[in-house]
């Protein structure tokens, strides 16, 4: 059995979906665009992995960002930071923005008359993936009766979840892109699957994090877990929400101890170095 239980936004349990045709036009249920994930050794096919199973007990992981607009659920979720907003007031997405910090995936935006108002900040991140996920897609397909370009269903190649690269990498991006959020006053959002704030809260310190959280705190935490429907297909549903500022996220990656290692290092240094030679006097 193959471990992607997702492709291309549906449900690999759902027999009633024309798989021929799924495979095919490459078309990414949440996006409504072609996949953007291409094979790089063949950039005319999109591989469309959304969801595996994984771990000593297998439970659905989301590999895919994209994944989490299902619905638009998250954005809808944001709307109680745009805390001047009003009535009145149009809602836009607007998508891939650039700020001092780095790119921003989404800004949930409130305009009147052409004019901001307000907006939040969001960013998606799920887990990256080590080796190689192909050989299960193809199982996949062959499972659903669907051509396949090779026969890397008969691969012993394998894959991993890359857990700490992507929650500290995430993390240090967070606490760049934090201080411009702060310095304007404004919120940033991280939207994540409830997998990845577990492990998160396990390998860092999470423990001085708001929860529920505080809508005067500029950075949050969106968790979401996967849930399975009586269709066979999956929904996520806001499962955690928590908050801090930049200096919170500081203490998330252990910066403030860095810096006090760093601290003692310098005064040891210094100690070293102090001698009747040192003494100041003056001329």
């Amino acid at each position: 059995m193959s471990k992607v239980i997702e492709i291309f936004g549906k449900s690999a349990f759902k027999s009633d979906e024309n798989w021929v045709e799924v495979i095919s036009t490459q078309q990414c249920a949440y996006s409504n665009k072609r996949c953007y994930k291409v094979r790089k050794s063949d950039p005319d096919t999109a591989i469309g992995s959304c969801t595996v199973l994984y771990g000593k007990k297998p439970e659905p992981i989301i590999i895919c960002p994209s994944r989490l607009v299902e619905r638009r659920q998250i954005f809808t979720d944001c709307f109680h930071l745009l805390t001047t907003h009003e009535p009145g007031n149009e809602l836009h997405i607007v998508s891939e923005v650039s700020i001092p910090g780095g790119s921003v995936d989404f800004f949930l935006v409130s305009v009147k008359d052409r004019k901001v108002k307000d907006f939040v900040g969001i960013e998606l991140q799920t887990l990256d993936t080590t080796g190689t996920v192909w050989p299960e897609r193809q199982r996949l397909l062959k499972k659903l009766s669907v051509s396949r370009s090779d026969n890397a269903e008969t691969s012993d190649k394998t894959f991993g979840m890359n857990w700490k690269m992507t929650a500290k990498t995430i993390l240090v991006q967070m606490h760049h892109k934090i201080q411009t959020f702060e310095h304007v006053h404004k919120k940033l959002v991280l939207v994540i699957q409830d997998k990845l704030l577990d492990y998160m809260k396990r390998e860092f310190n999470f423990d001085h994090l708001r929860s529920p959280a505080s809508i005067g705190d500029s950075m949050h935490l969106h968790a979401y877990r996967l849930d399975a429907q009586p269709d066979k297909s999956f929904k996520i549903a806001l499962d955690s929400r928590l908050s801090t500022d930049a200096d919170g996220i500081g203490i998330c990656l252990g910066l403030q101890a860095e810096a006090r290692i760093e601290l003692e290092q310098i005064i040891a240094a210094l100690q070293a170095k102090i001698s009747a030679a040192t003494l100041f006097t003056p001329v």
